[in-house]
């Protein structure tokens, strides 16, 4: 059975290649892939590695979690498996409430006409 590994602090010039490459000599790569910003196409500087066995992966973590690679120490782990997110909502975290007043939060008093 393969095993999945997270690669972290990847410098952001890393591609596939190279990081298949990098633990194809701890063993078995049945896959590898840098993250990619889906707006800027930049590597986001982490990936995953799968490997074909747990005794490959687990080499591997040893050999290379906290070594050099393009002046970064790579973090080699076991990936976890993704968990449900809350759904985002739009809010962005202001309090946009208001009452009829609109605008960033907080209360006035209520507007007088003399």
């Amino acid at each position: 059975m393969s095993t999945k590994l997270y690669v972290g602090s990847l410098p952001y010039s890393t591609t596939d290649d190279e990081l298949k490459d990098l633990f194809s000599q701890h063993g078995s790569v049945v896959s590898a892939s840098v993250i990619m910003d889906k707006f800027s196409g930049r590597s986001k500087g982490f990936g995953f590695v799968e490997m074909s066995s747990d005794e490959e992966a687990q080499a591997a973590i040893a050999a290379l979690n906290g070594t050099d690679m393009g002046g970064r120490n790579i973090v080699v782990n076991e990936a976890r498996p993704m968990t449900d997110r809350p759904p985002r909502t739009g809010g962005g975290g202001f309090n946009r409430g208001g009452g009829s007043h609109g605008g960033f939060g907080g209360s006035r008093p209520p507007r007088r006409d003399f």
